[in-house]
C-alpha cells in the first residue's frame, strides 16, 4: 500500500491542500472525494454517523479512523477513545489533531475490549468479501466487554444492478454482489486496489447470529444505508 490516503490527509492538515481524492469502483465510474469532508464537524456528518456518536458509551474502539473526526468529537465529549487505522498517514493526522490514543493497527491484530466499537463510512467495507465476515465479526465479539455493543453501518447496492425496466441485472454465478474492487487516486498517483464489500442488512444479520451476536437495525438512512448495533 502506497497510504496515498494518509498522505492526501495529511497534506490538508498541513496546510497544502490542492488537490481532492479520487475514487472508483468495478462498478462505479470516478467520484470526487473531498479532502474537507473527512474533518468535519459534528453538525456536518451524517445522521447516521450522529446517531452512532450518540449512542457511544464507555470506552471506545474507532477502527479504520481515518483523520479522526469521529475519535475526536468523542473525546471531547469526555469518553475513552482508541483510534486504529492502517494508514500511517492517517494514525499522525489523528495525532496531530489531539487525539490522545491512536495506533497504526489492523483490527484482526486488536486485543483490547470495549464498551463500544465504532466502524463508519461503509464498516462493512473492512470485512473485504464475504467469506471473511465471520472471522471478522468473531474477532470484534472477542473485543467486547460485557454488555458492549458494535455500531456498524453499510449500504445495500443492489439498486446499482437496476436497469431501466426496473430489473436487476447480478450475475448470479459471481460473488456477492457487495464485492467490489476500490480504485484510489490522489495528485496523478494510483493506489493499489483494494477489496471493498457493501453488506445488505439481512445477510449482516443472518452473520451476526451465526457467531452468537445480536444484530438490530437502528436506523436507514436516505440512500439504501443503514446504521445496526450488534451486541
Amino acid at each position: 500500500m502506497k497510504d496515498l490516503f494518509g498522505t492526501a490527509l495529511l497534506d490538508y492538515q498541513k496546510g497544502h491542500y490542492t488537490e481532492d481524492i479520487i475514487t472508483s469502483t468495478s462498478i462505479s465510474d470516478d467520484d470526487i472525494l473531498p479532502l474537507p469532508y473527512l474533518f468535519r464537524d459534528y453538525k456536518d456528518m451524517p445522521k447516521l454517523e450522529k446517531k452512532a456518536l450518540n449512542l457511544a458509551k464507555g470506552t471506545i474502539l474507532d477502527v479504520g479512523c481515518g483523520a479522526g473526526s469521529h475519535s475526536l468529537y468523542l473525546q471531547k465529549q469526555g469518553l475513552k477513545v482508541k483510534a486504529i487505522d492502517i494508514s500511517q498517514g492517517a494514525i499522525d493526522v489523528c495525532a496531530l489533531r489531539g487525539i490522545k490514543n491512536t495506533e497504526l493497527k489492523h483490527l484482526l491484530d486488536e486485543t483490547d475490549t470495549f464498551d463500544t466499537i465504532l466502524l463508519l463510512m461503509n464498516g462493512t467495507g473492512i470485512f473485504q468479501e464475504l467469506s471473511q465476515l465471520s472471522k471478522y465479526l468473531i474477532h470484534l465479539k472477542s473485543l467486547l466487554k460485557p454488555n458492549g455493543q458494535i455500531l456498524i453501518d453499510s449500504s445495500d447496492i443492489k439498486y446499482m444492478y437496476e436497469d431501466e425496466d426496473g430489473g436487476f441485472w447480478i450475475d448470479t454465478n459471481t460473488n456477492y454482489y457487495g464485492e467490489l474492487d476500490y480504485f484510489l487516486s490522489y495528485k496523478d498517483e494510483t493506489e493499489i486496489p483494494l477489496k471493498w464489500l457493501y453488506l445488505d442488512f439481512n445477510t449482516l444479520k443472518f452473520a451476526s447470529e451465526t457467531v452468537g451476536l445480536q444484530c438490530e437495525l437502528v436506523v436507514e438512512g436516505d440512500h439504501f444505508d443503514y446504521l445496526a448495533r450488534l451486541s
